[in-house]
């Protein structure tokens, strides 16, 4: 399934070693020249880390905000003091509802084609 392109619109701009991206990607980039492609696969520990259990949490369904609740719907969540998590529910029911805070694509090999443009 592919979840993202920069096919037919502005490449992909980054500084190699700023930490924007996934470390498996960045170092799939190292040493490429403008030009070159490749195709690299990239397990979990180098793009969004393993799937966590425990990064699943059940918890009242009245701690959401009013309205219809629907299984993939995200939240962003008060985890702390000023600190905020991506969460996406997974189930509910009338008073529960189960909530994901695992990246979407944590524990999933991943594929990238790289074609690099330019370096400047």
């Amino acid at each position: 399934e592919e979840f993202d392109s920069s096919e037919g619109s502005e490449p992909l701009e980054f500084v190699v070693g700023s930490g924007q991206l996934i470390p498996g990607f960045e170092k799939a980039v190292m040493g490429m020249s403008p030009g070159e492609e490749k195709t690299v696969s990239l397990e979990p520990d180098d793009a969004y880390g393993p799937y966590e259990d425990e990064l699943v949490i059940d918890g009242p369904r009245s701690s959401f905000p009013p309205g219809e609740l629907h299984v993939g719907q995200s939240f962003t969540v008060q985890v702390g003091k000023g600190e905020e998590a991506e969460a996406r529910v997974v189930s509910f029911t009338e008073d529960r509802a189960k909530m994901d805070f695992n990246h979407p694509l944590a524990g999933k090999r991943l594929n990238f084609h790289l074609r690099v443009v330019s370096v400047t």
